[in-house]
């Protein structure tokens, strides 16, 4: 993820909703890629799909969640 780029794409399901809107919508560089986001003591998954949603003029893809992975300690 790059800070400095605008959000491409937008997360649903899973913990999404419990994240703040500016964690939800997000840059992301390979849009074909399911994310793999730390939070914690886990990743969270998200795949992309073919859905795009608009928020605040911007048009972005939407990720859905997948499932939950726990850090090996």
């Amino acid at each position: 993820m790059d800070l400095r780029q605008q959000p491409n794409v937008v997360l649903r399901g899973g913990c999404a909703w419990q994240l703040p809107e500016h964690e939800r919508t997000i840059y992301v560089e390979d849009a074909t890629a399911v994310l793999k986001l730390p939070l914690g003591n886990r990743h969270e998954h998200f795949a992309p799909t073919r859905e795009t949603m608009s928020m605040d003029g911007q048009v972005l893809l939407v990720f859905d969640w997948v499932e939950t992975t726990y850090v090996a300690e």
